[in-house]
Formats: C-alpha cells, sequence, structure tokens
C-alpha cells in the first residue's frame, strides 16, 4: 500500500473532524468532542492559526493523523512543538503509520529549532505508553497535567477581569 502525509487542507477539515470523533470513540471521550468542522478549519486556516496538521492516506483514503503546535519553554528560551493528538484508524495499524506520523513531526521540530517535542498519553493507553517509549520518548513522572473549562475557567477569568479573586 503507498501511504503519503499531506498537510491538512481547508478542504480536508471534514476529513480531519472524521478522524478526530473516531480518535475520540478509541479513547472513550466522544462526549467531549464539542468542536465543529467550522471551528477547525478556524483554528487551522483563519487569520492567524493556531494549530497544524498533517493527514496520513493510504491509497488515497485517510488512515490517520498529527495535530500540533508551538509551546514555548522558559527554561529553555525556546519553543517546542506539542502534539496534540496522534491517531492511526485500527484497521490500518501495525503498518508504520503511526510512526511515520510522528517522526514527521520530529523532523518539523528539529527543522524549526524546537528545544523539545511532548505530548501526553493516557494512562490506561499501554500500547501507546510502550509505542512511544520504543521510540525513545521519555514518560514524565512527576508531572500532571492541571485544566480548568468551562465553569471554572469563566469563573476565574471573571474575577480576573473584576479584580475579584477567589479566596
Amino acid at each position: 500500500m503507498t501511504f503519503r502525509i499531506e498537510p491538512a487542507r481547508s478542504e480536508d477539515c471534514g476529513v480531519l473532524m472524521d478522524l478526530i470523533r473516531a480518535l475520540a470513540e478509541y479513547e472513550r471521550l466522544t462526549h467531549m468532542v464539542t468542536g465543529t468542522e467550522a471551528q477547525l478549519r478556524h483554528e487551522l486556516f483563519g487569520e492567524r492559526p493556531v494549530i497544524e496538521a498533517v493527514i496520513g492516506w493510504e491509497a488515497g483514503r485517510p488512515v490517520g493523523f498529527a495535530l500540533y503546535f508551538h509551546n514555548y519553554s522558559t527554561f529553555l528560551a525556546r519553543r517546542g512543538l506539542y502534539l496534540e493528538d496522534l491517531f492511526v484508524v485500527p484497521q490500518a495499524r501495525g503498518r508504520g503509520y503511526g510512526k511515520a506520523l510522528i517522526a514527521h513531526c520530529a523532523r518539523i521540530a528539529v527543522a524549526r529549532g524546537c528545544g523539545r517535542f511532548e505530548w501526553s498519553v493516557l494512562d490506561w493507553n499501554q500500547p501507546a505508553i510502550d509505542f512511544y517509549r520504543s521510540l525513545g520518548a521519555e514518560l514524565l513522572p512527576d508531572w500532571r497535567i492541571c485544566r480548568m473549562t468551562g465553569e471554572s475557567l469563566a469563573r476565574l477569568g471573571a474575577a480576573t477581569r473584576s479584580g475579584n479573586l477567589p479566596a
């Protein structure tokens, strides 16, 4: 089978959303997919794009994707590349496509002079953990992701704006 990796184009946003939904299904997180194709298109191709994506194609059909953006390390005083999502559809796994997609992103990080290349993995996803370790990735045991969404984010944002910070 022929496999190629191409940058996502505006007309690929529907395909990309389908792959994102497939990822959410695999991760048992379909309830968290609230974004739309239009929102995705805006974030990828709007006036100030904040994300980038590539799609893996096998014989003309989409079988995987990587979505990434730049972050920053204050300790390194350099930007990094953060891989938000990497996914290969189950029926196309075991063919090296995931490795090709992540290596593609690593090449981008190196070409752009990034100080590091990072991503997260769910603690129950042992196949992914084993895969990342096989590539030489280090899983950082001391770090935890902190997240605010919805009401707690709105509340803190409003309090900060008004000068009334929560106790």
